[in-house]
């Protein structure tokens, strides 16, 4: 017994009518909206999330922790606060003065007929970062103090050690923003009328924003750990508590302190990371 097998008949398909194709895209328009805004739920609650948990975790890990009268004076909460102010106030005061500076001789270095400088300006950054930082706030302490009209201790010498050691970030990343903008773009500008400093305000900056928005953020976080060696040096921060646990063997306050300052970094990231995405001009 044979058995024919024959093709379905093209008139039994089930053809979607106009409406129907309409619906489906309308469907697939909606479910891509809302994967995007899920995505954007996890990118930008994430990470606040996440370092809200961590210091969750760590209230209630001390909590357990049988402190003695040293620990528990060190580990109060406006001691902690205290400090947490210090070292935020020493990484905005040394980024702020270093954008001052960097992003300036970043242009000045740019310009075709200070180029030939260049060399030297990049050198200063190289110098900058190239000592240990520890090695470099000794080394200011010890200028300050041959200086009577400078103070030797306190904010002002951790913030230039700051400024100097992260100054490379911001220079470097200028400079690479600047060059690496489309000289036919350039050469366009100055075709309709534009002068080189109007070509610098309205075209060159504009187009380099996300990359010296990096460096600026490389920059942070830098000084962010950087300072808690600030107080070494009278300059205060976490650095002391961290210190201190290290100093007297007290482990709670030496992981309290350590904890604090890593997830300071992370938020400092985070807030450069969402800052960089708003001031970068759209359609970059």
């Amino acid at each position: 017994m044979s058995t024919s097998l024959t093709p379905p008949d093209s008139s039994d398909r089930v053809v979607p009518t106009d409406a129907e194709r309409r619906q489906t895209a309308r469907d697939e328009d909606a479910a891509g909206v809302r994967r995007a805004r899920r995505a954007s739920l996890v990118r930008y609650l994430g990470m606040p999330l996440f370092l809200a948990l961590v210091l969750l975790g760590l209230f209630l890990w001390v909590g357990t922790q049988e402190l003695d009268s040293i620990e528990a004076r060190t580990l109060t909460a406006e001691n902690l606060l205290g400090q947490t102010r210090q070292h935020i106030t020493l990484t905005l005061y040394s980024t702020f003065f270093v954008l001052l500076l960097a992003v300036p001789l970043g242009i000045l270095a740019t310009r075709p007929r200070l180029r030939r400088y260049a060399p030297v300006i990049i050198g200063l950054g190289n110098a900058g970062q190239a000592i240990p930082s520890l090695g470099l706030l000794a080394l200011l302490f010890y200028l300050f103090r041959t200086q009577p009209a400078l103070p030797s201790t306190g904010t002002f010498p951790v913030v230039v050690s700051l400024v100097g050691y992260s100054f490379l970030p911001i220079l470097r990343n200028t400079m690479v923003g600047l060059d690496q903008v489309d000289r036919f773009v350039l050469e366009a500008g100055k075709g309709m009328g534009m002068s080189n400093r109007k070509v610098l305000r309205s075209i060159e900056l504009p187009l380099a924003v996300p990359v010296v928005l990096a460096g600026v953020r490389t920059a942070l976080v830098l000084n962010v750990g950087t300072a808690a060696l600030a107080f070494l040096f009278g300059g205060g921060g976490l650095g002391e508590t961290i210190f201190a646990g290290f100093q007297l063997r007290r482990t709670p306050v030496l992981i309290t302190g350590a904890i604090l300052v890593a997830v300071l970094a992370l938020l400092v990231d985070y807030l450069a990371g969402l800052i960089e995405e708003k001031l970068t001009p759209k359609g970059l």
